[in-house]
C-alpha cells in the first residue's frame, strides 16, 4: 500500500521537491495527501495542488495552542502515514507532538545533538568543526532532541562561511530526508520508547550515509 505523507513547510519547500521528485521517479513509493503551512505564501505550496495545501497565518491566532490545534486536524483530516517538518520553521507544541507521536519527523542542518535550534552553520565554524552536515530525528517535545535515525555528513572546507557551508548541507539534505522515507515507507523504521528501530531492533547509533556535496 502506498504511504501517504503530509508535509510541513515554511519556505521555500527544497525538500518537498526532492520528495516530490523521489515519488515521481519511482524511487519513493508515497503520495503527498497535504502541504501544510504557518505562512500562506510560502513557495512550498506552489508544488501541490491546491486541494492539497492548507496555510493560515500563526499570527492572527490568539496563541500557538490554538493555531497547533487547527493544523493538527487538517493534518489528521489527511490521514497520513507520516508527517514530515520539511523546512518548517515554528515550533510544535506539545499537544501536537503528542497527537502523531512516532509517525513525525524532521529533517534538521547539523549533526545532533550538536547545534540544535537555530544558526546550526555559523555555530559549526565557531566551534571549529572539521565536518558538519544534516540529520533526520522523530519530533518530541523537546527541540531537536528526538531519536536520531540517520545522518549525512560534509567536510567543513577553509575559507567557508555560513552560507557556503549552508548550500553543501543542503545538497546532501534532499538525498538523506528520501532515504529516510524510504525506510518509513518500507514499514522498517519505527519509534519505541524515545528509542529509533531498524528492522526490529533498537538503533543505538544513528546510520552515517554519503552523498557527493559539491
Amino acid at each position: 500500500m502506498t504511504t501517504r505523507i503530509a508535509v510541513l513547510a515554511s519556505g521555500r519547500g527544497s525538500n518537498l521537491l526532492a520528495i516530490l521528485q523521489a515519488i515521481a521517479a519511482g524511487t519513493l513509493d508515497a503520495d503527498i495527501v497535504g502541504v501544510f503551512s504557518d505562512k500562506p505564501d510560502a513557495p512550498a505550496m506552489q508544488h501541490v495542488p491546491e486541494d492539497a495545501r492548507w496555510s493560515r497565518d500563526a499570527r492572527a491566532f490568539p496563541d500557538r495552542a490554538s493555531f497547533d490545534t487547527e493544523l493538527a486536524d487538517a493534518v489528521a483530516a489527511s490521514q497520513p502515514d507520516w508527517i514530515v517538518c520539511a523546512g518548517y520553521m515554528r515550533i510544535l507544541g506539545e499537544a501536537f507532538v503528542q497527537r502523531f507521536r512516532g509517525r513525525l519527523l524532521n529533517i534538521h542542518p547539523s549533526l545532533l545533538p550538536k547545534y540544535r535550534g537555530l544558526r546550526t552553520h555559523a555555530r559549526a565554524l565557531q566551534a571549529g568543526d572539521a565536518e558538519h552536515g544534516a540529520s533526520v530525528h522523530f519530533v518530541v517535545p523537546e527541540l531537536d532532541a528526538g531519536a536520531v535515525i540517520m545522518q549525512a555528513v560534509v567536510s567543513v572546507l577553509a575559507g567557508d562561511t555560513p552560507d557556503t557551508l549552508a548550500a553543501r548541507v543542503l545538497q546532501v539534505e534532499h538525498p538523506l530526508l528520501v532515504a529516510a522515507l524510504q525506510l518509513a515507507a518500507s514499514g522498517r523504521m519505527s519509534e519505541q520508547d524515545g528509542v529509533a528501530w531498524l528492522d526490529g531492533q533498537p538503533l543505538f547509533t544513528p546510520l552515517r550515509l554519503k552523498f557527493a556535496a559539491q
